[in-house]
């Protein structure tokens, strides 16, 4: 590898991993801003909690790589223009194509490994993301108790305390609901006071509560309802005992393995049959269940019955309704009879079509999540030929004019994907492009900017705008007049 080649990797890896890192973690702390209510007051350890952002961060790969990757590109070339060292490497007989050559080909190696990353580990880290975050989603509130709030973190029982000490275990005015029996507040202890202690593993609280008072509705026995019995129970001193779950609670993860962010293109092309599958012979079987289960009522036909209605045997018409020979009543119940079936076949087509949109709308997902496998690629090589020969025209380095070119560029990027995908989601436009939307709109750029920077077109210079405005709207003075 040649010093030329080795100063530019240098130069791009380091802004590349920092802009990474950076996205990474702005990604990061809005899932914690969006997800902080499942996740604040649960009592859980630091290793899970280390899991849920280690697999998050997983996640969000797909979206930082492609923005790292534009704002590294800018801001290398921006500092090497800005630097003078992209003029002095054009000076010494290199061309800019020659320059971004080792960064092509490191872009190359970054796409795909970026689609090894999402075809064989980002479906993985999606399984274990959202399976330890439903599972810490369904996981309860840590044991608080509030003075003068009913707390039912207890599982069948109910506690209320109505004021607290300072040492924090003495408690005052304590009153507890037994819910154990499913027959309502039948069962419930008040005292005068009390100690609350968390065991020394951790998994109870103990209660030793001091002057107070057992009731309880005897509901068990004969002629409850009438006899209403009561009993009530005087105790100086008792101890309650209730045990409390702080762990996590794991939902086996197989049940999360049918969905389409947990397969690989092998996964997503044998699930995507099994549906196409599935569909066919649910229409099938709809069409042949229907017929099979109605194929009885065109048999008998109300408006083609001749009937006699007159002595004089004249016909009124051909056409006479066979509920003329039926009684009044009769005749509500058989009408009556004939739109509650004709209600059931309306709901059985119009719950058939529903199912039948669900499940396009299910293979449709199941074909996006395929074809992103490949964008994932294609954008991170279609965004550095965006992004370097950008840098390379507008010439600034840093944190400022870059940050602001690549955000804007990216937006723009991500806003085109999110429609395309939408909208093949939604069936109104194909696949191919929706999917490929962005990318299609973006190739273009990238050639035009990469032809502009090699030929050194002053794209972005202001002079040279202001020139060619004046050029057009200038206006020829008029020759003087001569005597």
């Amino acid at each position: 590898m040649k010093k030329v080649d080795l100063f530019i990797i240098r130069s791009y890896v380091g802004p590349l991993l920092l802009t990474f890192f950076i996205a990474l973690f702005i990604l990061l702390m809005q899932f914690l801003w969006l997800y902080v209510d499942d996740l604040v007051g649960k009592g859980l350890e630091w290793h899970v909690l280390l899991r849920l952002l280690f697999y998050a961060s997983s996640t969000f790969v797909p979206m930082a790589l492609p923005l790292a990757i534009l704002l590294s590109s800018l801001m290398t070339f921006g500092n090497l223009g800005e630097h003078y060292e992209l003029v002095a490497l054009k000076a010494s007989g290199i061309s800019l194509r020659r320059i971004m050559k080792p960064l092509i080909i490191l872009s190359i190696f970054i796409s795909s490994l970026a689609f090894l990353f999402s075809n064989y580990v980002l479906p993985v880290a999606n399984l274990k993301f959202r399976s330890l975050l439903y599972d810490v989603q369904q996981k309860k509130l840590a044991f608080k108790v509030k003075e003068g709030i009913f707390n039912k973190d207890l599982g069948d029982y109910t506690l209320r305390i109505g004021g607290r000490a300072e040492d924090g275990e003495t408690i005052y005015d304590v009153m507890i609901y037994d819910h154990s029996g499913r027959n309502g507040n039948t069962k419930v202890s008040v005292a005068e006071s009390g100690t609350m202690k968390q065991s020394r593993s951790g998994d109870a609280i103990e209660f030793t509560l001091f002057n107070g008072y057992n009731y309880e509705e005897k509901t068990d026995q004969k002629n409850y309802r009438i006899n209403r019995p009561f009993q009530t129970t005087q105790f100086a001193e008792e101890k309650i005992r209730f045990t409390i779950d702080n762990g996590l609670n794991r939902t086996d993860e197989n049940l999360f393995k049918h969905s389409y962010h947990m397969m690989d293109l092998n996964q997503l092309t044998k699930s995507k049959d099994s549906l196409n599958k599935l569909l066919e012979r649910r229409k099938t079987d709809f069409g042949q269940n229907l017929i099979r289960k109605y194929k009885n009522y065109h048999r008998v036909d109300s408006l083609k019955l001749n009937k006699q209605i007159s002595s004089d045997t004249l016909l009124v018409s051909e056409y006479t309704s066979i509920l003329f020979d039926l009684h009044v009543l009769d005749r509500d119940k058989v009408i009556e009879n004939a739109l509650k079936r004709t209600r059931n076949i309306k709901e059985s087509v119009v719950h058939m079509g529903e199912e039948e949109i669900n499940r396009g709308n299910t293979i449709r997902k199941h074909d996006i999540a395929y074809h992103k496998k490949f964008t994932l690629s294609i954008a991170c090589l279609i965004l550095f030929f965006v992004g370097a020969p950008l840098g390379a025209i507008i010439r600034k380095g840093g944190l400022g004019l870059p940050v602001v070119m690549s955000t804007l560029f990216f937006i723009a990027y991500h806003i085109l994907t999110m429609t395309g995908e939408r909208a093949v989601k939604a069936g109104s436009m194909n696949l191919w492009v929706g999917v490929w939307m962005a990318s299609a709109i973006f190739l273009p750029i990238g050639i035009f900017l990469t032809l502009k920077a090699t030929s050194d077109a002053p794209l972005f210079d202001a002079d040279t705008y202001k020139k060619l405005f004046e050029k057009a709207f200038n206006r020829k003075k008029p020759n003087s007049i001569q005597q």
